[in-house]
């Protein structure tokens, strides 16, 4: 019997653009959990304290790192830093914007951290094994007993 595959986690130093003035430092934590495979959670540690989390489809976030992806709430594409005024000017770095009723966010991810993730996320949960870490009689369960009181 192999052993089940560790959680990844990584913490990220993003960039929150500012139109018309210099980007902010934002730290995220970034995880990985074999148990929702399909799934990466990053948690955005705000100036105020607050943490607001967000949960993107991995393969959204790999695809995202060669070529533009994803519509509507969450769009993902490569990049490189632009202008002196950025912090990572001249780098690759990978886009995130995001889009909630309370607002807007684009957030400059640098790739060779976020290709370190995802090749870790890939290590524990190779693409196509996926399915074998969902256990599907608990989410059936799930989904059975969650449904409307009477």
């Amino acid at each position: 019997m192999s052993a089940r595959p560790l959680t990844v986690s990584a913490d990220l130093d993003l960039r929150l653009v500012v139109p018309g003035s210099a980007s902010l430092p934002v730290r995220a934590e970034v995880r990985y959990e074999p148990s929702d495979p399909y799934a990466v959670h990053m948690a955005f540690h705000t100036g105020t304290g607050e943490v607001v989390e967000w949960t993107f489809a991995r393969q959204l976030l790999t695809e995202g790192v060669t070529r533009p992806t994803g519509e509507g709430d969450v769009q993902v594409w490569p990049s490189q830093g632009a202008g002196p005024e950025t912090a990572y000017s001249g780098q690759q770095i990978v886009c995130l914007a995001l889009s909630s009723p309370s607002g807007r966010a684009l957030f400059e991810i640098p790739l060779g951290a976020m290709i370190e993730f995802l090749t870790k996320t890939y290590t524990a949960v190779p693409t196509g094994g996926e399915s074998d870490y969902v256990d599907v009689d608990a989410e059936l369960a799930l989904l059975l007993w969650s449904g409307p009181e009477h």
